[in-house]
């Protein structure tokens, strides 16, 4: 937002720059007092072209979409494309030239938009984020019950997991331990909500039991999924990811469901093979 704050201000600059704006009366577009106007070139004060600036901003924020798309369009595909190489080979071995080489865009180009590697890993993750959180509402949107809904995020993370090189999560824990460590903070408040809502649904629905306290069991939940992904517990070399989490999310769902729950979960596992949760 910093970066498309700056690119957006020296548009703005040189838009004003360029017109001669002589008022006379508080009915100006831009200015809206006589006070704070451009008079032959040179603005009186400095506080006259901030109060330009700021409404000369409103006006071009407001009207020229194409401009502000096409800076936001360039810096997702940026962020995509580079993830896609972090999938595919981890973070440690790719630089900043095998990202622009692979964008197809110059260092200086890639530098507008970030202001180093971990610049670029942060705000990675925070799209990632953000768009995990469309993905899990419409989830929760289309599941017809708290089952369903927990066994359709459980297929999303196992085919993110899917897409990970072995080395990502290490190379994030061991080299930018401080992105990861915040994103995990963001992360574990996000799930926290989702799971605490999905066992509050399943009660209601009675597919989980009727004892459960969900602030417990959603806290539980966060901290387990922190263990699977914990590099000191679960080596990659001894362990795969996707293999643990599916014990997990058998582990939990057997912990938390009724009777009637366990039925659901077992028709559920059956009419969707490639759960791929049973033994």
């Amino acid at each position: 937002m910093v970066l498309l704050y700056k690119l957006i201000s020296t548009k703005i600059y040189l838009q004003i720059i360029s017109y001669n704006f002589i008022c006379s009366s508080s009915s100006c577009n831009f200015c809206l007092s006589s006070n704070i106007c451009k008079n032959n070139g040179n603005f009186r004060t400095k506080n006259c072209f901030q109060s330009v600036f700021r409404v000369y901003l409103r006006h071009i924020i407001k009207n020229n979409y194409f401009f502000i798309g096409k800076l936001m369009n360039q810096k997702e595909q940026i962020l995509s494309g580079t993830e896609t190489l972090f999938r595919r080979y981890g973070i440690k071995s790719v630089t900043m030239d095998d990202i622009a080489r692979h964008l197809g865009i110059s260092k200086k180009t890639l530098y507008q938009f970030v202001e180093n590697k971990a610049d670029l890993i942060d705000q990675i993750m925070t799209l990632h984020l953000e768009q995990e959180k469309v993905m899990v509402e419409e989830i929760h949107e289309k599941s017809v019950d708290a089952i369903d809904e927990i066994l359709a995020i459980a297929r999303h993370v196992i085919q993110q997991l899917r897409e990970l090189s072995p080395s990502l999560m290490y190379d994030l824990q061991k080299y930018y331990k401080s992105n990861w460590d915040q994103m995990m903070q963001l992360h574990q408040v996000y799930i926290y909500d989702i799971i605490k809502g999905n066992i509050e649904r399943g009660i209601k629905e009675g597919f989980y039991r009727e004892d459960l306290n969900a602030d417990i069991i959603a806290k539980l939940y966060v901290g387990k999924t922190m263990i699977v992904v914990d590099e000191d517990l679960f080596p990659l070399k001894n362990y795969n990811k996707e293999n643990l989490f599916k014990e997990y999310i058998r582990y939990h769902i057997h912990g938390i469901a009724s009777v009637k729950g366990l039925a659901l979960f077992e028709k559920h596992v059956a009419e969707k093979i490639n759960i791929e949760l049973k033994p």
